[in-house]
């Protein structure tokens, strides 16, 4: 800077806080800038607002709301959002991408399609993935039917005590205590939750494969 002085003289000198309208911001400033939205003329580029949903879903890594995703990318309205998935679920479809926007357990998340799993499974195990035996899978089966439904209940079904089994599953944030019987003692009854949903690629429990053996009759799906 002494330099500059003594070329220029200091009255020359502005500080970089009181750079002229027509000056390009240094790149270090370049976050404090407001974004532009510009027109994209090619049909596979995202515009400011379609790039910041984007943004969004890759970062979540739980299914979004709507109204959500709205708040977070500054969108106007729930409307806005759900236009602009449609958006980016069609420009994934025509791109060949590996990637679609699902609509899971009430909300919007980004996933891999399910053909490149093969590839995918090759990665490093992180030892999160969700591990589920035989007697756990038929005990969930059991409970995602017929909930709400008693201990006694699903180890009718069973043929065997699944009082371990469903502690396990409620451990693993696939089960829950959705209230209590109006029998005699009140009872706890089990239900399953959103990461249910969410970890079998279900939007409501209505996505349930029908099963008919495994529901009750009369009893809503």
């Amino acid at each position: 800077m002494n330099h500059l002085r003594q070329k220029f003289g200091t009255a020359h000198v502005r500080p970089f806080t009181q750079r002229p309208g027509n000056a390009a911001l240094p790149l270090a400033l370049h976050s404090r800038a407001e974004p532009v939205e510009q027109a994209a003329h090619d049909p596979h580029a995202r515009d400011g607002k379609l790039a910041r949903l984007e943004a969004v879903l890759m970062i979540a890594d739980e299914p979004l709301p709507a109204r959500k995703l709205a708040d977070v990318a500054g969108l106007a309205d729930t409307a806005e959002a759900r236009t602009l998935i449609a958006r980016l679920q069609a420009l994934y479809d025509s791109d060949g991408s590996a990637f679609q926007v699902e609509e899971i357990a009430g909300g919007y998340q980004l996933l891999t399609r399910t053909q490149y799993h093969t590839w995918l499974a090759r990665l490093k195990r992180t030892g999160h993935e969700l591990r589920l035996t035989p007697a756990t899978i038929e005990t969930l089966a059991v409970i995602a039917y017929r909930q709400p439904i008693m201990r006694a209940e699903v180890e009718k079904v069973r043929g065997v005590a699944c009082g371990e089994v469903v502690r396990q599953l409620m451990e693993k944030g696939l089960v829950r205590v959705a209230g209590r019987h109006d029998s005699l003692g009140r009872p706890q009854v089990y239900g399953t939750t959103k990461k249910f949903l969410q970890a079998f690629g279900l939007n409501t429990l209505k996505d349930l494969p029908e099963v008919e053996s495994l529901r009750l009759s009369g009893q809503p799906t």
